[in-house]
């Protein structure tokens, strides 16, 4: 267990840049994981590295050769982390960008009449996208309803509306609001059921960083996640599609290979610190575990950190020391209720007497990074039905420490005493 010994953490944190400073602040904690992951120095050396390197990729010279084999090993490396036995993996623009493009292409090859069933719970990422393209498509858009106490859609809630006719789907793995983890696995057996051809695509964005990942588990078409938020970089996104999703009619150039998905020369640099978050994943599960094949080790990995940072999020809400946990604290209000066992890494509360741009003003004054969340075109979803303008994100992640959480405690605890 990670929680259980101080010096892995301690090498956890070492290969994190700015795990406790930032350059433009100086010393401070950070909780704004769901924004954005610390990046790996693997991550920064590796992009300063290729950033300089002219040749385009596949050219018949040393250089590219070289880096086409770099961006073929990451699209291997991302076959064993994401547990893909088929299909294939792309980079695009973002997580955003490639979810829009997968359900794009979905929605433009399903039959006139069919649906599109998707979930209040999602992000805009995919939410936008399929009512979007439905409409164009002229499909009708099928809302599955979350419910607002536990932040959760589940697989019941999905047969309730599903029909035969439905021709795409879409899933949030994880939520941005309230952190709350669906089953993505049951959900798609639950579509399957009805309408075993459905094309589903999944929003992975939030939950990449926060547990394993299994696409030959999920049999779903389609999953995408952004690496900025899974110890990498910003400038992309990584996107996995089925066979049967690769070989749709999609945008492409004339007389290019039928199933291929990339535009124009690419990034080896960003192939390469997927590479970077891979082997670190392998080298965690190897501290965590005795395994010895790269899947094994890095199931393991993704088992430690889900359980420790279960350990962080209850230490938030329950207490240590002497400080009261959120739950205890009268001025705080938990979303999706303080007992939760779907939460990853993440909490969001209002604090009474005090706006959420306040308290995160007053939290980033103390050197802790926050975040607010209001009810805009990025939450509204969730943060409308409940009666909230906003709420403030506390989101940790595997190298935090319960050390960070209890001066957050201190602080929030103290709001209460002005408030």
């Amino acid at each position: 267990m990670i929680q259980d010994n101080p010096a892995l953490i301690d090498a956890i944190r070492d290969r994190f840049a700015h795990v406790d400073s930032c350059p433009f602040q100086g010393e401070r904690i950070f909780f704004e994981n769901a924004g954005g992951a610390l990046t790996l120095k693997s991550v920064a050396e590796t992009s300063a590295f290729y950033a300089a390197i002219p040749d385009n990729p596949g050219r018949i010279n040393p250089a590219g050769q070289g880096t086409q084999n770099v961006i073929n090993k990451a699209k291997q490396d991302l076959t064993v982390f994401m547990n893909a036995s088929s299909g294939q993996f792309f980079a695009g623009e973002s997580g955003t960008e490639l979810l829009f493009r997968l359900i794009r292409t979905a929605c433009l090859t399903a039959p006139k009449g069919a649906k599109v069933i998707g979930s209040s719970i999602e992000h805009p990422a995919t939410r936008s996208a399929a009512r979007r393209w439905a409409g164009i498509a002229g499909l009708d858009y099928v809302n599955v309803a979350h419910d607002d106490d536990t932040g959760l859609v589940t697989p019941e809630d999905y047969a309730a509306l599903m029909t035969p006719d439905v021709a795409v789907a879409t899933i949030l793995h994880a939520s941005p609001v309230t952190g709350m983890g669906m089953d993505v696995a049951a959900i798609s057996s639950a579509i399957r059921a009805v309408a075993p051809d459905c094309l589903i695509i999944v929003d992975g964005i939030q939950h990449a960083a926060h547990g394993q990942l299994d696409l030959d588990a999920y049999n779903v078409d389609g999953y995408a996640i952004s690496p900025y938020k899974v110890f990498s970089r910003h400038g992309y996104g990584i996107a996995w599609i089925s066979d049967k999703l690769s070989a749709v009619p999609h945008d492409m150039l004339i007389d290019a290979p039928a199933t291929g998905w990339e535009f124009g020369t690419r990034d080896t640099g960003s192939y390469a610190t997927v590479s970077d978050v891979v082997s670190y994943f392998d080298w965690l599960g190897g501290e965590v575990s005795d395994e010895t094949e790269p899947r094994q080790r890095i199931e393991a990995a993704g088992r430690a950190i889900h359980a420790y940072e279960t350990h962080l999020t209850n230490t938030a809400i329950n207490g240590t020391g002497n400080l009261p946990g959120l739950r205890d604290m009268d001025h705080v209000t938990i979303l999706a209720g303080a007992d939760n066992p779907a939460r990853e890494g993440l909490v969001s509360i209002v604090v009474d007497g005090h706006s959420s741009e306040d308290v995160v003003a007053t939290l980033n004054a103390q050197g802790i990074r926050t975040h607010v969340r209001k009810a805009d075109h990025y939450s509204g979803n969730v943060l409308n039905p409940l009666g909230l303008p906003d709420c403030i994100r506390i989101s940790f992640c595997h190298y935090n420490t319960e050390k960070e959480i209890a001066r957050l405690l201190a602080a929030v605890k103290e709001m209460g005493q002005d408030g």
